[in-house]
């Protein structure tokens, strides 16, 4: 069972970090229920294929030097977590937010991201 700590990680480098296709669906397998619900700006996306469309989406549309920092500590109770990123170039974030999840049974439930305004 994967704590939340480790989830918060996964779902910011192994699946919204991630690149390759295969390893980044195996993740989304691991880490998400396969209802799990996302919430962004753009609106709310529901299950694996979904989530996949999403980091898809994103890594496509940036350049290849774009990836994902954690900026903070992260933050964990028995069942939340937030975790702060930062996302660009390595020492020139284009944007920064923050994801908050709810787990169930050792799997992300639903992920919500938030940008810095």
């Amino acid at each position: 069972m994967n704590t939340v700590t480790e989830l918060l990680a996964a779902n910011l480098h192994d699946v919204f970090g991630n690149r390759d296709p295969g390893t980044r669906r195996a993740a989304i397998e691991r880490i998400y229920t396969e209802n799990v619900v996302f919430t962004d700006p753009e609106g709310v996306s529901t299950g694996w294929d979904a989530l996949e469309d999403k980091a898809r989406a994103l890594l496509d549309k940036v350049p290849s030097d774009f990836g994902f920092t954690e900026d903070g500590r992260r933050y964990a109770g028995p069942h939340d977590g937030a975790l702060a990123w930062a996302f660009g170039p390595a020492g020139e974030p284009a944007a920064r937010g923050i994801d908050i999840v709810t787990v169930r049974d050792g799997r992300i439930a639903t992920l919500l991201t938030m940008f810095t305004a």
